[in-house]
């Protein structure tokens, strides 16, 4: 349950801070409070979304590393991008110019969780260490990974 003193990121289910734009996310609020970055109606989908923006950077624009992803993700006009890639790379436990496989459920859950961290700061005392249960991040990624198709 967010609280008010929560991060804007967390109140607004929204822990990766995406940006309002055309793109119509699933589980995306119908009323849009915040005025710079989507609300979600439940931390699964916030989650999802930011999961969907990171495999689109890794299929389509075949961006590999934490330093190329961060790179797209936090640009250097909005963000330290030097520290985020850095602090990002630290919670995953790889260099910046490590290659990530993000097809891979655990790769995609640890920089999502890396992410979440670095965007919305430490959890105060009493919510789990990466601001959500491993049950949450693993219900996003399950909706965020392509379905294999039935044999």
């Amino acid at each position: 349950m967010t609280q008010l003193f929560d991060p804007r990121g967390i109140r607004n289910n929204n822990p990766g801070n995406l940006r309002l734009s055309k793109t119509r996310w699933q589980g995306q609020a119908a009323e849009q409070t915040d005025p710079d970055f989507i609300t979600f109606i439940s931390p699964v989908f916030g989650l999802r979304a930011l999961m969907k923006t990171l495999l689109t950077y890794h299929l389509k624009y075949g961006l590999d590393t934490v330093r190329s992803l961060i790179n797209r993700y936090a640009p250097p006009v909005e963000n330290d991008t030097g520290a985020y890639m850095q602090d990002v790379a630290r919670r995953m436990g790889v260099k910046v110019d490590d290659p990530v496989d993000l097809c891979a459920p655990k790769a995609l859950i640890t920089i999502a969780m890396a992410i979440v961290c670095h965007e919305n700061g430490r959890p105060p005392a009493g919510r789990v260490p990466d601001w959500y249960d491993a049950s949450v991040y693993a219900e996003a990624v399950a909706l965020a990974l392509p379905q294999k198709e039935d044999a």
